[in-house]
């Protein structure tokens, strides 16, 4: 806990520096509307992935083709969701990150049931979701 002051110091200096550089990278879409909140639990019909980053965080950027790709590949049978804690440092705080890029797997109730900070593959993030249950792989995709 003492080190959350600094943790936050460090997002925000960081975020300053994400807008003065500006954000480029292939982060997955968001809409233009704020970041939307996480649906309440009789709401919710998917699983979900949130991926909390930054658009000039390294293994952030490694892992937005990955996103965009699932989410894509997955629309209508799993949410994927991009939000950019540097352009959004309430977001990082509600959902509790302390390093990015952070991911949180939810269930279609909106229950968390994991969460992991670093470079995670789709390969990894699909065995993950089937150890939840959650074969994503069992379905054809068109």
């Amino acid at each position: 806990m003492k080190n959350v002051p600094i943790i936050v110091a460090a997002i925000v200096v960081l975020g300053l520096a994400a807008v003065l550089m500006g954000t480029g990278g292939d982060q997955v879409e968001t809409t233009e509307e704020v970041v939307p909140q996480m649906q309440k639990k009789e709401e919710a019909a998917l699983p979900r992935l949130v991926d909390l980053g930054a658009g000039i965080c390294i293994p952030c950027k490694m892992m937005a083709p990955i996103l965009k790709e699932m989410k894509k590949e997955y629309q209508g049978r799993m949410e994927v969701t991009f939000i950019d804690v540097w352009e959004n440092p309430s977001e990082g705080k509600k959902y509790g990150v302390e390093s990015i890029p952070t991911r949180i797997f939810y269930d279609p109730e909106g229950e968390e049931l994991f969460r992991h900070v670093g470079f995670f593959s789709k390969e990894e993030i699909l065995g993950k979701w089937k150890d939840f249950g959650f074969d994503f792989e069992a379905k054809d995709n068109e």
